[in-house]
């Protein structure tokens, strides 16, 4: 996501108007979580002042009559109960995840990157709630990806399946961080969404670093399910890859159309831009020959 990231915290990208960080929060929050601690770097403050009280800001909008954004951005400390704690060098996920043990506890947690956007009726990490009530262990978001896709993925190997409460899950025996498509053991992709128990610590501290350094969240439950219940749960909504640049046009869009205020003038933009652009593919070059072809 270079450069719009060099100096914003790529958790502080827009989508439809509101940070990627702040959708993670709010799913969080929507599930019953209480407490939400924010791993960052020392200079990602940009996070802990988006979620910050801003009186002058608030006033200053009250004032204008600007009610309902007055109204939003005095909402934004009170979504969860928001705890910080910096990670000093990006030495992989989990070793950002242990960062937070003394302020977790000796409790499940839930894990959610907020590059990945969850849509869904019920939130994803509520889903994973209540099939870790169902089954025990831990739980991770699982949903099919395409072949050519598994090397973006930590993929996972299926020991079972079954279905509680309309609720499919699966057993979970081995994960591969990113493996090629001759190696992966199934086309189940996890996706940004964990529910984790306490053993998780203990694995995460035999967990060794990879060829670039960083001690991977996905190593980490591989040593895990071989010792505790681990469960992938095929959850049910939409996902956006915010993390990446198509990803992150396809979120923007597709959300920005579930807004009543931006759906309509959004909607016509795209019929036009799409007439205009069949009329220009349709249109003929005066600059090549008439037996000249292009290749898309």
């Amino acid at each position: 996501m270079l450069p719009a990231t060099k100096a914003v915290p790529k958790e502080m990208l827009p989508v439809a108007g509101k940070p990627l960080i702040q959708y993670a929060v709010e799913e969080a929050a929507a599930s019953g979580i209480e407490t939400v601690i924010l791993v960052i770097r020392d200079h990602m403050s940009l996070i802990e002042s988006h979620f910050s009280a801003d009186q002058a800001l608030e006033s200053l909008l009250y004032e204008r009559d600007l009610i309902a954004l007055g109204d939003l951005v005095r909402a934004l400390p009170k979504i969860a109960e928001l705890q910080f704690i910096r990670q000093k060098r990006p030495l992989g996920l989990a070793h950002a995840v242990s960062c937070a043990r003394p302020l977790v506890g000796n409790e499940a947690f839930a894990v959610l990157l907020p590059d990945v956007i969850m849509v869904s009726r019920e939130p994803v990490i509520g889903q994973l709630i209540c099939t870790h009530q169902e089954t025990g262990g831990s739980v991770v978001a699982v949903r099919e990806v395409e072949l050519q896709d598994v090397k973006r993925f930590g993929i996972v190997q299926v020991g079972g399946t079954a279905t509680g409460e309309a609720r499919r899950w699966v057993r979970v025996t081995r994960l591969v961080e990113k493996p090629t498509p001759d190696d992966a053991p199934s086309r189940l992709g996890i996706f940004g969404r964990y529910l984790l128990e306490p053993p998780i610590w203990d694995a995460i501290a035999r967990t060794g670093p990879d060829a670039n350094g960083e001690v991977q969240l996905t190593d980490a439950l591989n040593l895990l399910c071989q010792q505790q219940s681990l469960f992938g749960l095929c959850f049910e909504g939409e996902h956006y890859d915010a993390g990446d640049p198509f990803g992150y046009l396809q979120a923007n869009l597709e959300i920005a159309l579930q807004d009543p205020r931006m759906r309509e003038p959004l909607h016509r933009y795209i019929l036009d831009l799409q007439v205009h652009t069949e009329v220009s593919r349709g249109s003929s070059s005066p600059s090549l020959p008439p037996t000249s072809k292009c290749s898309r």
